[in-house]
Formats: C-alpha cells, sequence, structure tokens
C-alpha cells in the first residue's frame, strides 16, 4: 500500500526537480552573454553622450542654485529671511 503511494509522489516531484536544473542550466548559460553585453554597453558610450549627460547634470545644477537664490530673494523681501539668508546680496541697492 506504501508503496502505491510513494510512486507517484516521486514521480510528481521528479519533475519539478527537472524543471529546477533546467532553469538553472539557462541561467548559467545566459549569464555570461548579458555579463558580456553589459560591459559592451558601458565600453560603447561615446565622449559626446558622456559630455551631453555631465552638460544636464550641470545645467539642472544650475537651475536649482537659481531656484534657491529666488526663493532667498523673496523671503528677504517679505522680510521672513532664514538665518543662512545675505539678504545684502538678494536685494537692490
Amino acid at each position: 500500500m506504501r508503496i502505491i503511494l510513494f510512486l507517484p509522489a516521486a514521480l510528481v516531484l521528479s519533475g519539478c526537480v527537472v524543471g529546477t536544473v533546467a532553469k538553472t542550466a539557462v541561467d548559467v548559460v545566459t549569464l555570461p552573454v548579458k555579463v558580456a553585453s553589459a560591459g559592451v554597453d558601458a565600453v560603447t558610450t561615446s565622449q559626446s553622450e558622456r559630455d551631453e549627460k555631465a552638460g544636464r547634470a550641470l545645467r539642472k545644477q544650475d537651475e536649482e542654485r537659481g531656484r534657491l537664490a529666488r526663493e532667498m530673494a523673496d523671503r528677504c523681501r517679505k522680510g521672513r529671511a532664514l538665518p543662512t539668508d545675505d539678504c545684502t546680496a538678494a536685494l537692490p541697492r
């Protein structure tokens, strides 16, 4: 009686093991391809692309500094300056 119960269970479980082994084998085979393609992408970034990225970062920083300066000037004009605000530079003479 026990043999009849264990036989179907063994067959069902062996399918899970085979599926897991097959998936692992596929992952192991495709890993070098994924790593190589990531390396190629990093190497093929041109100087102009790096320059564009740096330019975007600088423009973003400049916009942020301008926004902060406008907020400081607005606070100084309204008389709500923070202790860190330099109102002599923000207000016109």
